[in-house]
């Protein structure tokens, strides 16, 4: 079956193979710019990515805001939304292409992320509160042709080489520059 899950399972292979002979093809590099829309409104643009040193066109947008409650308009999930559901889509494609090159068909999949705040820590109300996440539970639903122990070892490699997934739970260091225009 060359088809499982809709992932065309040679190519995927080729890929791996081809990168496992080549690292720099594996080399991926992204940009993406986001520009104040007003209020608590953003867009961000993709605006280029680079795989294996080809520069791809990736003309996507992604708006944000924030509910009402938090002084927005509600017209788009707002950035912890956005950070959760990107973690999700990230694990997502490991589980669907696990499967595939296991020759799993799957029935369905969905992960659900569960995470709390205290916004006096973003608000700057009281130091001693982190502005940021302390847990997040993610819960993964799957239902296939593959056993419970084909699941978890799938479970098991996706925990360990998802970008999101890694980023998320190991440190990064973020340099951050300021430009006054």
């Amino acid at each position: 079956m060359d088809h499982v899950n809709g992932i065309d399972v040679p190519a995927l292979l080729g890929v791996v193979e081809e990168i496992g002979m080549d690292p720099k093809k594996g080399l991926v590099d992204f940009q993406v710019v986001t520009d104040w829309k007003g209020q608590t409104r953003t867009e961000t643009r993709t605006e280029k990515m680079t795989l294996g040193g080809e520069t791809l066109d990736r003309p996507q947008r992604i708006r944000i805001d924030e509910p009402l409650e938090l002084l927005g308009t509600n017209e788009h999930p707002n950035p912890q939304e956005y950070l959760l559901g990107s973690m999700n889509a990230c694990m997502l494609v490991g589980y669907v292409a696990g499967a595939a090159v296991r020759g799993i068909t799957l029935e369905s999949i969905s992960i659900q992320a569960d995470a709390s705040l205290d916004l006096r820590g973003f608000l700057g109300i009281d130091e001693n509160v982190a502005p940021g996440y302390e847990t997040i539970k993610a819960t993964v639903r799957i239902k296939g042709d593959g056993t419970p122990e084909q699941f978890e070892e799938i479970h098991e490699t996706v925990k360990k080489t998802s970008p999101n997934y890694f980023n998320i739970v190991h440190p990064i260091r973020l340099e951050s520059e300021l430009v006054v225009e």
